[in-house]
């Protein structure tokens, strides 16, 4: 409507004035601010590919692992271990509960065989957790949310193929959790080399049926699809964080020094870095949390209550640890 005394039409319904059906996207936006909202994101790849700087850099603060205290130089654990820290960041009256959820060890030892499984254990112990909060008789009016909602897979810029490893662990998960693939540290690469291993990462994935975050067949009508393929035919997106500022043309960028000169992690024309945050926070986070809830969660949930013989409350010694 444009005012409140038009006429409005819509789908051959004549308003005959102002109702205010509008105004429920105000009210959805007030509850929000109040409540706040949880989004949980796990980083996964070898160690020294950047993570924490990139997950820190993504949201402008210190929310990885080593503001928690953990040691630079902490030994390598022997088998992957999962690790979650959770901040409250505030922006604009939003609040949110971030959970950065970090693997270190993967892929870091000799035999890395198995490696994905504490994770695998991990995502569906906490749709384990919402499940049981879900079916009580009394249960409470905001579950608490420790579900993944992406994972962000780090690709080594090595310019050859992926490792048997990364085609292995994003199989294995990709029916469990979003995985959005990234190459990590791009700025190892020539643009040209950049472009040549993005599209044989993107053929080697397709080869190995692995379908990565947004997948297809939830794209929900054709704009969502023109969108979602322009996104598809740029990833992996090529990354590079970075918690450093330098003066650049008298204005300060968050970058990386080189012998030539300031990577800038915000500059599309050095890095992919801004694309990959539009995405993931500013187009598609909602998303994120809802292809978790009605997909990934859903089939979880429908296997365990037919495994339980129906929808009842679930006994709390009754644990799932097996893989998707």
């Amino acid at each position: 409507c444009l005012s409140n005394t038009d006429t409005c039409t819509r789908g051959g319904s004549t308003l005959l004035g102002y109702i205010g059906i509008d105004t429920i996207i105000e009210q959805m936006r007030k509850k929000t601010m109040k409540t706040g909202f949880d989004f949980n994101i796990m980083v996964v790849g070898n160690s020294g590919l950047g993570k924490s700087t990139l997950v820190n850099t993504l949201f402008k603060s210190q929310v990885s692992r080593r503001s928690a205290g953990w040691a630079r130089d902490e030994k390598i654990p022997k088998t992957v271990e999962v690790k979650a820290v959770s901040h409250v960041l505030e922006e604009g009256g939003v609040k949110m509960k971030l959970t950065v959820i970090d693997t270190p060890g993967f892929g870091d030892q000799i035999n890395n065989d198995n490696c994905w499984e504490p994770i695998s254990k991990y995502i569906n112990e906490q749709y384990e957790k919402f499940l049981k909060e879900e079916v009580n008789i009394t249960r409470k009016k905001r579950i608490p949310d420790t579900r993944v909602h992406c994972c962000l897979y780090f690709i080594s810029p090595t310019g050859h193929s992926l490792r048997q490893l990364d085609v292995e662990f994003m199989k294995r998960l990709s029916h469990s959790v979003n995985i959005i693939p990234v190459i990590a540290k791009a700025d190892t690469m020539t643009i040209e080399e950049r472009q040549e291993f993005k599209q044989r990462v993107r053929k080697e994935l397709e080869m190995g049926g692995i379908e990565f975050y947004p997948q297809k067949e939830f794209d929900e009508d054709m704009e969502d699809k023109n969108d979602n393929d322009k996104i598809r035919e740029a990833m992996p997106f090529a990354v590079v964080g970075s918690d450093k500022e330098y003066q650049v043309n008298g204005k300060r960028v968050l970058g990386r020094k080189t012998q030539w000169g300031i990577v800038e992690v915000e500059n599309p024309n050095h890095c992919e870095f801004a694309q990959l945050r539009d995405f993931l926070i500013r187009s598609h986070l909602q998303d994120l949390k809802e292809v978790t809830h009605n997909i990934h969660y859903e089939s979880y949930r429908a296997k365990r209550l037919n495994e339980n013989g129906g929808l009842h409350p679930i006994s709390c010694n009754d644990t799932q640890e097996s893989n998707l």
